[in-house]
């Protein structure tokens, strides 16, 4: 097996602007409690762009319905795209948006399924401020009693994070995850490094969460969620990401039980959801495994 971690990784897709890292710092030098809290807030807020030109047909073709998700009290916005009783979910990472997975909503719209996507919580139109990934599987959760049953799913980065926590709950019969990444403590920690504060405080905000939400985060892992996972899923990873490390794909892989590992070149963490040899590859693994 190739030795992934010598492979130079592209840029990070989202760059840090300087004026953060040096307000962290800032904070830093005065107190690591507040460091910390400083770091969580911007953790937990993604920032939204606007769509750009190629995901335009998608949005505009697309019916539109706002939802409310009963378990958060919050508005979401939701497209159907296309209309089959054969329904695949397209989740999009974060700071993204319901079109983000235009060019694999195009062409599973091709081989007769209809898609179902998503503002998630905090995301493009959808409400709220702050998110995290305990929202976005409510959603998941709610969207599935109501415009499901799902045969399949596509998710992206932290989308495909929720897939692992999801999957055998909503029935999927398979499914993709790409560029997911695994393990929410070393999330934290590659965050809060990336902001220019000190490890300590990666350390600090994850127990943090831990007592606030009553929980423990890297339960949450996709590692850990694949081991009781028995339907077939595809692990889409580029050697070269610059958001999240093709070890996380390995790992995973190596935890499921009807996994398959898919590696591409070049294309980084966004780039590879509008490569055509790629996507397709997606689109005949959902409809070969149904």
């Amino acid at each position: 097996m190739a030795n992934f971690n010598t492979l130079n990784t592209m840029p990070p897709s989202l760059a840090v602007p300087k004026f953060i890292k040096n307000t962290a710092k800032g904070i830093q030098f005065i107190s690591n409690h507040l460091a910390m809290r400083f770091s969580g807030k911007l953790f937990m807020t993604p920032v939204n762009f606007q769509v750009p030109e190629r995901e335009k047909f998608m949005w505009k073709s697309a019916q539109k319905k706002r939802v409310k998700i009963n378990a958060l009290n919050k508005e979401i916005d939701v497209l159907t795209y296309g209309y089959s009783p054969k329904k695949v979910l397209l989740v999009h990472g974060w700071c993204g948006r319901s079109t983000q997975l235009f060019m694999i909503a195009d062409k599973l719209l091709e081989k007769g399924f209809m898609v179902v996507s998503f503002d998630g919580p905090a995301h493009g139109k959808s409400e709220g401020k702050q998110t995290n990934m305990l929202e976005f599987i409510a959603t998941i959760m709610q969207l599935s009693e109501e415009f499901g049953p799902f045969e399949s799913a596509v998710g992206h980065s932290f989308g495909g994070m929720t897939l692992y926590n999801v999957a055998n709950e909503i029935g999927l019969k398979n499914f993709v995850s790409i560029g997911a990444g695994d393990k929410v403590s070393t999330i934290i920690n590659n965050f809060t490094t990336n902001i220019g504060l000190q490890p300590k405080i990666g350390k600090k905000l994850y127990h943090h969460f831990n007592k606030k939400m009553k929980l423990t985060a890297d339960d949450y892992a996709s590692s850990v969620k694949a081991k009781a996972i028995k339907t077939p899923v595809l692990v889409v990873h580029d050697a070269n990401d610059g958001d999240v490390a093709v070890s996380c794909a390995i790992n995973i892989r190596q935890n499921l039980q009807n996994g398959s590992l898919l590696i591409t070149n070049g294309l980084g963490h966004t780039k590879i959801l509008r490569d055509k040899t790629t996507m397709n590859t997606v689109a005949n693994f959902i409809i070969n495994n149904l």
